[in-house]
């Protein structure tokens, strides 16, 4: 035969020969560098490709015999040694790039897609949007249609810096919150659409009221932007009584959680009242507030048990509310801003974490969040004060103070 078809030759038998030898060898590099951190020797990669192509080349002389003696012998055994010394290459540096602690907990850790993230101010949010129906919790009586469209319609802001498994979190303690619910369970895709299972609240004021205390409901009148939480005095004809809000509505909350004037009103449903039947109109749910708008209304507070009967026997009840005081927390703020230093919340970079420059005795890491088994997983929480067991890994998340320039030369070395 000529040159060119045996050249040609040579390479369609050393592709074939060589797919067993470079699946060997890539393997072989890969399992060499992921468990010892060592690079198989290039020489020890051509023996082992030799070997296995020798296998298949002399089972092939059997079939050819004139085979050995032909240019396309070596053709082919160049192929089979650049094949197999690729596959080990690519095989090394997947070793070497693949995390070699891989837990649950780390492929957890997935984020939103850049595409949903809206940048407000310097920091970026995100709006979550519940996806389909709002599902009911195995083991619970159903949601009210009321809660269930609330839920359905609803949309929560919630920053687009931290993993998705926290973000479900923060969401599900914000609906345990605004909606008193009894247990929920949240799913959050990377399009930050959440897949919403919900139980209805179970005993729900009883649950606020603390132990040894009565919830005495008052009609009064409601100062503007009271709200649950807030501390109260009751002033009686005798005496005055501090008791902690556990709920506040007055008349103008109703009028405002009504339909706007000039909607039509759909019939929903008929309800047979005697003999006659009597259209019921369906009503959308109230607006849930925070705070209430003032007015005459009712307020229903936590006392000791010895004051329900002298708030009971009172017929014109004065509600005053008292202050909290200054927040401790913007005070501690306001003074280390007076000094010059700030307070920073950061996340450490996949390069950041084995950066010594990031090291400086200018900056104080006053907490931090690990992302790994000893925070509990999926609910872990800060860890305070200086006392870190080890150095700060990609995927967690500090806390740090001191200087201005300081702080910012630290977030450049660890978030990158």
């Amino acid at each position: 035969m000529t040159l060119p078809v045996e050249v040609l030759l040579g390479l369609y038998l050393g592709l074939l020969t060589g797919i067993v030898p470079a699946f060997v060898a890539g393997s072989l590099g890969f399992l060499v560098r992921y468990f010892t951190g060592v690079t198989l020797p290039g020489f020890g990669v051509v023996v082992l490709a030799l070997s296995i192509a020798s296998v298949q080349g002399g089972l092939l002389g059997l079939v050819e015999p004139n085979i050995a003696q032909s240019p396309r012998l070596l053709v082919a055994v160049l192929v089979v040694l650049m094949l197999a010394l690729y596959a080990h290459n690519q095989g090394d540096k997947l070793g070497a790039e693949l995390p070699r602690r891989l837990s649950l907990t780390s492929i957890r850790q997935r984020t939103l897609s850049a595409d949903v993230v809206e940048l407000v101010g310097t920091m970026g949010q995100v709006t979550v949007r519940p996806t389909g129906e709002i599902h009911n919790m195995e083991g619970y009586p159903s949601l009210p249609p009321d809660l269930r469209r609330a839920l359905k319609t609803g949309s929560w802001q919630l920053p687009a810096d931290i993993p998705l498994s926290e973000l479900e979190v923060r969401l599900e303690e914000r609906l345990r919150t605004d909606h008193d619910l009894a247990d929920v369970d949240v799913t959050i895709d990377e399009q930050a659409r959440a897949t919403i299972i919900a139980a209805p609240p179970s005993g729900g004021l009883s649950r606020r009221v603390p132990e040894g205390q009565r919830a005495v409901s008052l009609a009064t009148l409601v100062p503007t932007g009271l709200a649950r939480g807030d501390t109260v005095t009751v002033q009686t004809d005798h005496r005055s009584i501090t008791g902690t809000v556990l709920s506040a509505r007055t008349d103008l909350d109703s009028v405002d959680a009504e339909a706007p004037a000039g909607e039509p009103e759909v019939p929903d449903e008929t309800a047979a009242s005697d003999g006659k039947e009597t259209t019921v109109e369906s009503e959308s749910p109230p607006k849930s507030r925070a705070t209430t708008v003032g007015g005459v209304g009712r307020v229903t507070i936590a006392v000791a048990r010895q004051a329900v009967k002298p708030l009971l026997e009172t017929e014109t009840p004065q509600l005053v509310v008292r202050s909290r005081g200054t927040s401790r927390e913007f005070e501690a703020f306001a003074l280390v801003r007076r000094a010059g230093d700030v307070i920073r919340r950061l996340t450490v970079g996949p390069t950041g974490a084995d950066d010594d420059a990031a090291v400086t005795t200018d900056v104080t890491v006053l907490a931090v969040r690990r992302q790994g088994s000893e925070t509990s997983g999926r609910r872990h929480g800060w860890v305070f004060g200086p006392g870190i067991e080890r150095p700060l890994e990609a995927g967690d998340e500090v806390f740090v103070a001191g200087p201005e320039p300081s702080t910012e030369a630290f977030a450049e070395a660890i978030v990158r």
